[in-house]
């Protein structure tokens, strides 16, 4: 089980759960991406605050918390550098890919909220492959000093 969650890049989570609910939204309002960037904005929590101010979170807001947290995971997990961890960037990447493609072309992921996604995913990536070089190096020089 522990090579699993070695394995799955965890932001495809907040990737699948953007995915299905604008496909899904998508599909029952004619293709068209605009009920899916309002519902980013709506008010989903409201709490009063001490200085009387009104904070009001947004189901954009959700997913973007979700997603740091899960990138902070990521980044706690490159760490490693094991063959598990070389397959999580690889489909670290593929992810990136596909949010990129999806992004680019499909109207309810023209977002900032999904653009943010995004980012971090390029950041998962990123910091993924440098941290794990990085690793490989310290690894190789210790080696060496016999």
């Amino acid at each position: 089980m522990g090579a699993i969650f070695n394995v799955f890049p965890l932001i495809l989570i907040p990737v699948l759960t953007y995915n299905i609910w604008a496909f899904g939204a998508t599909a029952a309002n004619n293709g068209d991406g605009a009920m899916v960037r309002q519902h980013l904005q709506d008010a989903w929590i409201r709490m009063p605050m001490a200085s009387g101010a009104e904070w009001t979170i947004a189901f954009g807001d959700v997913l973007v918390l979700l997603a740091l947290i899960l990138l902070f995971i990521e980044l706690l997990k490159s760490t490693s550098t094991g063959t598990a961890a070389i397959f999580n960037h690889a489909l670290s990447m593929l992810v990136f890919i596909i949010c990129l493609v999806e992004f680019l072309l499909h109207p309810a992921f023209a977002t900032s909220t999904f653009f943010v996604i995004l980012v971090m995913a390029l950041l998962d990536v990123l910091a993924g492959v440098v941290v794990t070089i990085i690793s490989a190096r310290r690894d190789v020089e210790f080696a060496g000093q016999h």
